[in-house]
């Protein structure tokens, strides 16, 4: 394959030039943890660009209804879901396969799924959960990765996504764990950005507080409070990742690997030591 053809992730270099749409036209891609939050939106996002997707994830009702809720939006890419836990690797293989032979490529990959089963200080982690932590939000990625790369992507380009989290630059203290794993993410993602290149790129996002349900406990009561520094004086939506994750699978970001783009509405920004 030519070079430049690689470097563009199979895009035409000169389309990828002239800074190129963000769209996804005939490309497919995979979403782990794509039933709900921001693996759907992401999902949403790429099937409104044209894609097809393909949403991973553990439980099968979630998964029908978040097929369902794919179906009500804007796009004419196909949707397919497959039952796969992320940290168990023999799944991320099957889900490889079947997307393969549904589809015959496979063009994107959006490392979504995580898991913190374990809330505390760090000095007090047992090791069942510190195990389960880093199978899926470490090994996890490595593995769905490497059968995306070697299902398509070494022989034809493509575009990992991997979504990290603003914990991974920060200290916290309840989730200090969680957030090394995160950590860890962003340093693979530049590792993996060196030995895939050119055919594929390799980048992360990392978010800080979204708007989720599943984060509804913490945002909630305490939105006013904490927006309140924020230089952008909102938290994030699902909307804000799925914005940044459409740029990273598109050619708008040819030239782009190895990077990080901290989504936190400033937060990463603020001086120490203000007074509250």
């Amino acid at each position: 394959m030519n070079t430049d053809e690689a470097n563009t992730g199979g895009a035409n270099t000169d389309e990828a030039n002239t800074g190129g749409a963000n769209t996804l036209d005939g490309k497919v891609a995979v979403i782990t943890g794509g039933s709900r939050g921001i693996g759907l939106g992401i999902a949403t996002a790429y099937r409104a660009a044209g894609a097809h997707v393909v949403i991973a994830a553990r439980k099968p009702s979630g998964l029908a209804q978040a097929h369902e809720e794919l179906l009500r939006t804007e796009g004419e890419g196909d949707i397919h879901t497959v039952v796969a836990n992320a940290g168990e690797p023999d799944q991320a293989e099957a889900c490889v396969d079947e997307t393969m032979k549904r589809f015959g490529r496979l063009d994107i990959l959006v490392n979504n799924a995580a898991t913190n089963p374990y809330h505390g200080d760090l000095i007090d982690l047992d090791l069942p959960r510190a195990e389960k932590t880093v199978r899926v939000n470490q090994y996890g990625m490595i593995a769905w990765t490497r059968f995306a790369w070697r299902a398509w992507m070494a022989g034809h380009g493509g575009a990992v996504i991997n979504i990290a989290s603003v914990g991974g630059l920060i200290v916290d203290p309840h989730i200090g764990y969680y957030n090394a794993t995160k950590a860890a993410m962003l340093h693979m993602t530049r590792q993996l950005a060196f030995e895939l290149g050119p055919r594929a790129r390799v980048n992360a996002i990392a978010p800080g507080l979204i708007k989720t349900e599943l984060a509804r406990a913490v945002w909630e009561v305490r939105e006013p409070i904490l927006t309140a520094k924020l230089p952008m004086r909102r938290l994030g939506t699902v909307q804000d990742v799925a914005n940044a994750a459409l740029f990273l699978a598109s050619d708008a970001s040819s030239w782009m690997t190895g990077q990080t783009l901290v989504l936190d509405g400033g937060a990463t920004a603020l001086p120490i030591g203000v007074d509250e």
